[in-house]
This record gives structure tokens, C-alpha cells and sequence, in this order.
């Protein structure tokens, strides 16, 4: 069994790339179902990943992103964004598979969805808004411990441009505004910040226990 402790300090924020290096079929796959199954608030998924695999835009990209290339070195960039509408048609879409799916009564569901309905119409634009961000970088968390057990190398960023990313890749026309960016791929053998230690808090000033 592997050792996902192992893997964890394994990983780091890679600062380069190798650019000759692309992800097997068979693993981008499983970082696609792993996004997929990550936990949300209410199950809602206010979320979806962009898999950007083209150079001449990840090329583009490096200028929103404050000049990082790592975003143009990947061979994949992974960009999570949220959904623009969050209301009572795309909660009750949501209760709607999980009538199909699961076979719940509309006893059992009608009054989830109505707490919920009313619940986010208490809310307005920027708090849902905070919300589902919230719910992307659960996801950003989950992408990045499945990458480490693939031993796929990945660089979470925040730094970036949402707007410009939102023009250049047309994703306003999706209903979508993006967030967080997720190059990943393999190292590069210079990058000499593979080699570096890990700095994290001691246990004893991390942890607290309460019994």
C-alpha cells in the first residue's frame, strides 16, 4: 500500500517544469474523477475545472500570471472556477439528480430544498460568491494530494489575473469566473527547488488536542 504521508512530503509548489513531459491519459483521468468527487457544501458543486492543454494560450497566460511559466512549462493547467448562478433553478437541479440517482421521495427532499432555496436568497452576490471560492479550494486541497499519490508535480496558484483568464479563455460565455490555477506536470531536473526541505511548524505547534 503506498504511503500517503510519503507522497505529501514528497510533493512542493514546483518552480519548474519540464516542458518535454505530458501526463498519461490514464492519470489526468483520475485527477478528473478526484475533482469530480470532491466534498462540497451541501453537495451542491458550485464548481468546474478547465483543462487547459494548449501551449499557445498557456503561453498567453504567463502575462496574467504575474510571470510565472510555470503555467506555459505544464503540460496541463488545471484553472478552477465557479458558477455565476447560484439560485433556486440551480438548487432545485441539484435535488432533481438526486431524485434520479438515489429514488428519494419528494417528501424527504421538498423541504431540504426549500431551507436551501430560502437560505441562499437570504444571501446576496458577493457572499455566494465567498461561498462557492470556498468550495474550489476544498477542491484545489483533494487535486493536490491525488497529484502527489500519481507522483504528478503541481504548482497552486492564486496569483493570477482572474478577469483576464476569464476573457482569453471565453469563459464568461460559460457562466463561469475563475479562481484558482493549477499547473501540473513533471519537474524539471533543475529545478533546485525539489531539493530543498520542507519547512512546516513543529507537531506540538500545529496540532491542539482537547479531550
Amino acid at each position: 500500500m503506498a504511503d500517503i504521508i510519503k507522497d505529501l512530503e514528497w510533493r512542493y509548489a514546483v518552480k519548474k517544469f519540464d516542458s518535454s513531459r505530458e501526463i498519461e491519459v490514464s492519470k489526468l483521468e483520475r485527477i478528473k474523477k478526484a475533482f469530480n468527487l470532491t466534498a462540497t457544501s451541501y453537495g451542491l458543486q458550485p464548481i468546474k475545472m478547465v483543462v487547459l492543454k494548449n501551449k499557445d494560450l498557456q503561453e498567453k497566460l504567463v502575462q496574467f500570471s504575474y510571470g510565472q511559466e510555470q503555467v506555459a512549462q505544464a503540460s496541463h493547467v488545471l484553472i478552477l472556477c465557479i458558477e455565476k448562478k447560484i439560485d433556486a433553478d440551480y438548487i432545485s437541479g441539484y435535488f432533481k439528480k438526486v431524485k434520479e440517482i438515489r429514488g428519494t421521495s419528494d417528501s424527504v427532499l421538498e423541504p431540504f430544498k426549500n431551507a436551501l432555496v430560502s437560505e441562499f436568497n437570504k444571501m446576496d452576490s458577493k457572499q455566494i460568491e465567498h461561498w462557492a471560492t470556498n468550495q474550489a479550494y476544498l477542491a484545489m486541497g483533494n487535486l493536490l494530494t491525488i497529484c502527489a499519490v500519481e507522483q504528478l508535480d503541481a504548482c497552486p496558484m492564486e496569483g493570477f489575473i482572474p478577469d483576464s483568464y476569464d476573457e482569453l479563455l471565453n469563459l464568461g460565455s460559460k457562466d463561469l469566473r475563475s479562481v484558482l490555477v493549477l499547473p501540473i506536470g513533471y519537474r524539471a531536473e533543475d529545478d533546485m527547488f525539489s531539493e530543498f526541505k520542507k519547512v512546516r511548524r513543529d507537531m506540538e505547534n500545529s496540532i491542539i488536542y482537547i479531550s
